[in-house]
């Protein structure tokens, strides 16, 4: 089939350019306006804290994620100068669409307001510009704006910069690392090519789904920089193969890219299958924020591959032999004699002392991965965004003056079920009794009740408690207070018969969406091992190799889980790096580093494997299998392991606290699956179970169709 569909791309070479040229025109223009549509909303449906928001949008007109807080310095201010700020104020929040001032208090020297709108997010981080023009005709040029649309908005320019920067960074240190890979030749472009049609495509496509579904404003710098190191992979790969092709004797130019497509396209193939799966199994946490995050990360392997296997072999029929001839320095692949270099050498001493090999191994990953036991999740990070922009002085400044909580407290919702409920002497008595257990809680800063608008709606049904915590929304006492409110402080108070009590607000938000999400882990985790194992059980026509990939792939995530902590919790490299220094990991990272590493550490795992496979079939012992396949795939896994790294630098070095950790995790993750679990742990299990490793039962060859490996003609000797 591949050949077939390789013949066909070589002939219709000019078409298949053509139709990818049109795919990057319109991926660029797509990507242009994207940064509009998106957002950072951690809204969970169908959670406690959903339905209380939705309470608080529908009779009470507050809109969590569409109110900005306005904030006014002012100093020894008279009560009618006071009003006269809060006038200005109203007047501003008029000229925004649906705006309306909902609180307004002086404390410490400070006004602070909120001023809500009915509008999502996004639309909302639109108009932040309009509002804040306003606020500076009304005459307060002093007045700062932040709340979650003014955050969006300022750091939406931020994520554009880092991207650009990024990919520069990332273009130049993986155009460095492909010349000493590969040498200087017109093949060093192809990568390069293979990636701007992969990430354009991409863009293209999430520009059409951010139209119908919530889709995450960091999506353009992970789908920018991951997709520039997935394409470039796969393209190193097939470049490699078809350099090895070309130079076999009597091979013409097509005979060489179709003999590369059918060994390294059908690796490629199955590579980019395995990083699929890992991130298709997003999909099913009912969270939209990782959903977005999944199916973004989706389409990425899937343009990797269909640019991989129709733009990589028209480039490669287009440059032919003086394509991939290089000039001057020839490059770590122009290597002759295989079997002398560095991986061969490494190799033969992991096959001579495997035990020795696989314990050293186990023990130091395991202490990198001990450290994993101290990390601690946060839904979303106000201490770690940059410090330049208006809406983080603004945060820092009201944290200053109102407690780290005041700007987002827990918001209370009791529906008393009738009309006027709110307002009986039964349920004022309950009210205060509630405030006055909730006060006794020693992280708890104020609570605020009453009888009267914002605390009670205009029907009288519905009344809201406000509890404002001693830190930040999201950290761990607020979420350890959030949980305490629901499973024990309210439901030691008697409400009257048929009142309905729910906990919203942006910290319990948080917490629904930690759960939400960590509840579906799980299931991420089984449903990845499972398809995974399926998939390389036919590849590898194996029971025992899949079992092995599976497993050194979790070591792998464990390890990147734990590093991750050591840079950021313990500081370990940040200051040399420039990353923030938190207690806390944002609570979205782990799940899709481990949706993409697995994924990834997938990739390598069939780079190498493949190629042992097919030494072994061709008569090689296990342990000269072994060798032989490092020894063609070490140098080139190593590679793009660098390259990956050099292109996730992108996001190691921006301003975004979440994007770092990603970044980190995947560049050490990365780093230290292609070499310590791929170049020694792997061998060594390999070693050690001999030909073992490629069992297939009979039974298992009838069910699934496939054949399998010769093993009891080298178990007899025959």
């Amino acid at each position: 089939m591949l050949e077939r569909w390789t013949r066909l791309v070589i002939k219709r070479r000019i078409v298949i350019i053509s139709i990818w040229v049109a795919i990057i025109v319109v991926g660029v223009f797509s990507a242009s306006r994207l940064s509009g549509l998106l957002t950072t909303s951690l809204s969970v449906p169908g959670t406690s804290s959903n339905q209380a928001n939705a309470i608080l949008i529908r009779d009470f007109h507050e809109n969590i994620e569409g109110t900005f807080t306005v904030v006014v310095p002012f100093t020894k201010a008279t009560t009618p100068e006071i009003a006269a700020l809060e006038a200005r104020i109203h007047d501003a929040a008029s000229k925004v669409p649906t705006g309306t001032v909902s609180e307004q208090r002086a404390i410490g020297g400070l006004l602070y307001a909120n001023i809500n709108t009915s509008m999502h997010l996004d639309q909302a981080a639109n108009v932040t510009g309009t509002l804040r023009h306003a606020l500076h005709d009304a005459g307060l040029s002093n007045a700062l704006v932040t709340g979650p649309p003014a955050l969006q908005h300022d750091i939406t320019p931020v994520l554009t910069s880092d991207l650009h920067r990024g990919e520069v960074l990332a273009f130049v240190l993986a155009f460095l690392l492909l010349i000493a890979v590969l040498g200087i030749c017109w093949a060093v472009t192809i990568p390069f090519l293979v990636a701007g049609a992969t990430t354009a495509g991409t863009l293209g496509v999430v520009y059409l789904l951010a139209h119908h579904f919530l889709m995450v404003l960091y999506v353009p710098n992970v789908v920018g920089l991951i997709g520039l190191a997935l394409a470039i992979d796969y393209s190193l790969l097939m470049v490699h193969r078809f350099r090895t092709e070309i130079n076999r004797e009597n091979v013409s130019v097509d005979d060489a890219i179709i003999a590369t497509m059918q060994s390294a396209g059908r690796t490629v193939t199955l590579s980019g299958s395995a990083v699929a799966i890992g991130l298709a199994t997003l999909l099913i946490v009912p969270v939209p924020f990782v959903r977005s995050l999944g199916a973004a990360g989706l389409v990425v392997p899937v343009f990797s591959l269909a640019s991989a296997l129709s733009l990589q072999p028209a480039l490669l029929s287009f440059l032919g032999r003086r394509g991939v001839r290089p000039v001057g320095i020839h490059g770590i692949m122009a290597q002759r004699d295989i079997s002398t270099g560095l991986w061969a050498r490494a190799t033969r001493r992991v096959i001579r002392r495997p035990v020795f090999v696989l314990v050293t191994a186990i023990i130091v990953l395991g202490g990198a991965a001990s450290s994993i036991f101290w990390m601690q999740l946060t839904p979303a990070s106000t201490t770690a965004i940059p410090h330049n922009i208006e809406a983080s002085r603004a945060l820092t400044l009201a944290s200053s003056r109102l407690g780290p909580g005041g700007i987002t407290p827990i918001q209370i919702i009791v529906d008393t079920g009738r009309r006027d409920g709110a307002v009986t002497g039964l349920q004022s008595r309950t009210r205060l009794a509630l405030a006055k257990v909730i006060l006794k809680n020693p992280e708890v800063a104020i609570v605020a009740i009453g009888h009267t608008v914002p605390f009670v709606d205009r029907s009288r049904r519905y009344e809201q408690i406000l509890v404002v915590s001693r830190e930040y929304f999201g950290a761990a006492n607020t979420q350890h207070l959030v949980t305490l409110l629901r499973n024990k402080i309210i439901p030691s108070v008697t409400f009257p018969a048929g009142t309905t009590v729910l906990v919203g607000g942006a910290p319990a938000e948080g917490v629904d969406f930690l759960n939400v999400v960590y509840g579906s882990f799980p299931w991420i985790l089984m449903l990845a091992l499972l398809l995974a194992y399926l998939v390389l059980a036919r590849a590898f026509r194996s029971l025992v190799l899949p079992l092995i990939a599976t497993l050194l792939s979790l070591v792998s995530v464990g390890v990147a889980y734990g590093l991750l902590v050591i840079v950021f919790r313990f500081g370990v490299g940040s200051h040399i790096l420039g990353t923030y220094h938190v207690s806390q990991i944002e609570g979205w990272v782990p799940v899709f580093l481990f949706a993409m590493l697995f994924g990834l550490s997938m990739d390598y795992e069939v780079f190498i494997v493949a190629r042992i496979r097919e030494s072994w079939l061709n008569g090689a012992t296990s342990s000269d299998a072994i060798v032989e396949g490092l020894s063609n795939t070490g140098a080139v896994v190593t590679s793009a392991a660098l390259i990956m790294v050099a292109a996730l630098s992108g996001l190691v070095f921006g301003h975004i606290a979440g994007l770092q950790e990603l970044g980190i995790g995947l560049a050490l993750g990365v780093l230290v699956d292609a070499t310590i679990v791929r170049g020694f742990l792997l061998p060594s299990v390999m070693t050690l179970l001999g030909d073992r490793s490629w069992w297939l039962p009979a039974w298992v060859t009838k069910a699934d169709r496939v054949t399998a490996a010769p093993l009891t003609i080298r178990e007899t000797g025959q």
